[in-house]
């Protein structure tokens, strides 16, 4: 079930999304429930949930143990009322699949793609995918979670600064789907996207956390006190173009010089171990090594998550999370990557930001960018806003 953050006191006001996300947090689950905690009537609980019932939304579950007098009838959210479609689009492979409205991937595939390969080239290919996850007895697609490196407009659906992805910028990805599904599309970064698939896992029971992605670049999510921390211009996070001393005068693929990157990141360990004359294509590839013993190989990740740490360190001082996540490819030989981020962190962090301070990894693994495109949707689709539009518009058709 999709974490759903519902204030303290509802209003007396509340509307029929207001009731639906008191259900679907747990909160509630009986005409009973939804009348203390909202101080509605009976009579306007009873209309709320015939407004959602004859929307699809709400089904009438088993009568619940009765607590005296008349059982009260449980009210269940209908998670198949529709479906949701998640990409979570990268610098060589992008992945695609389906979710039902609780959250619940229905399928999914990958779409291996040129290095670097722009809008035109990629995305033909994940609506294609999209496609063909979709059966006829499917219910309709109510919204579209996407994903993409760098820092990016969600409100234009647009990326806005992609150093490595030539071409993305500034292009509209809504028409690439048009012929897919008639749903809003929602954009977000990759790595807040992963930190917002904690929404699902870790985040159910840590409000404060730092979700590292590290892979072929290198990303950081920010979930304070349960909320996305995307900053001013939507940056906040970008731990891999920070400079560092020891990579002073390395070329990064973003263009400018001496970010972390050059030394840590995914690309930059694939490059150096090709200049060694390794057959390696992909950080994956790495991984696999270090995963079947290879010495030099978990050195190399090990080193990463050092330098990584090192920087994390100043974030874990500055915000001081309960606990660190660490996903993406590089994660996929956690105990060798987290040795090295742990390291570096209780090394350079202060004694108070560490003293309780759990290292986790990512809840979804190599799917956490897919979950977290579609926890990015259905938060826009089942808000109390945008459910109450939808019965709206359903009562006066």
């Amino acid at each position: 079930m999709v974490d759903v953050r519902v204030p303290p006191v509802v209003r007396e006001s509340a509307t029929a999304g207001d009731l639906l996300a008191l259900l679907r947090s747990g909160r509630a689950s009986t005409r009973a429930d939804l009348r203390t905690l909202t101080g509605l009537s009976r009579t306007a609980v009873v209309a709320r949930v015939n407004a959602l019932t004859e929307g699809g939304l709400l089904l009438l579950g088993a009568e619940l143990a009765s607590t005296g007098g008349r059982p009260p009838g449980s009210l269940v959210f209908n998670t198949d009322a529709g479906i949701v479609l998640a990409a979570a689009i990268g610098r060589s492979r992008s992945q695609v699949a389906v979710f039902d409205l609780g959250g619940t991937e229905l399928s999914s595939s990958a779409v291996d793609h040129e290095i670097g390969a722009g809008p035109d080239e990629v995305m033909p290919g994940v609506a294609e995918h999209l496609r063909a996850l979709m059966s006829p007895d499917l219910p309709p697609v109510l919204g579209i979670g996407i994903s993409l490196p760098g820092v990016v407009d969600p409100g234009r659906g647009v990326s806005v600064d992609t150093p490595v992805m030539a071409g993305w910028d500034g292009v509209p990805l809504a028409p690439y789907l048009e012929g897919v599904a008639d749903a809003p599309l929602l954009l977000a970064n990759d790595a807040d996207t992963m930190a917002r698939s904690e929404f699902l896992g870790h985040a159910k029971e840590i409000r404060d956390l730092l979700v590292v992605k590290a892979s072929t670049g290198i990303g950081l999510g920010v979930l304070a006190d349960g909320r996305i921390v995307s900053g001013a211009r939507g940056g906040a996070g970008d731990l891999g173009h920070t400079k560092v001393p020891e990579a002073a005068g390395r070329p990064c693929r973003c263009g400018d010089v001496g970010c972390l990157e050059t030394l840590a990141a995914g690309w930059a360990l694939v490059a150096r171990l090709r200049e060694e004359g390794r057959t390696v294509d992909h950080i994956r590839d790495l991984v696999a090594q270090a995963l079947s013993g290879d010495p030099e190989a978990k050195h190399m990740l090990r080193e990463s998550g050092r330098q990584v740490g090192e920087l994390l360190a100043v974030a874990i001082n500055l915000l001081n999370p309960r606990a660190v996540v660490l996903g993406g490819d590089m994660a996929g030989a956690y105990d060798v990557y987290a040795a090295g981020v742990r390291e570096a962190v209780y090394a350079r962090a202060s004694a108070l930001a560490t003293r309780e301070l759990q290292f986790l990894p990512a809840t979804y693994g190599d799917k956490a960018g897919l979950v977290g495109c579609a926890a990015l949707a259905l938060e826009a689709v089942l808000s109390p806003a945008a459910v109450d539009s939808r019965l709206a518009s359903r009562s006066r058709a």
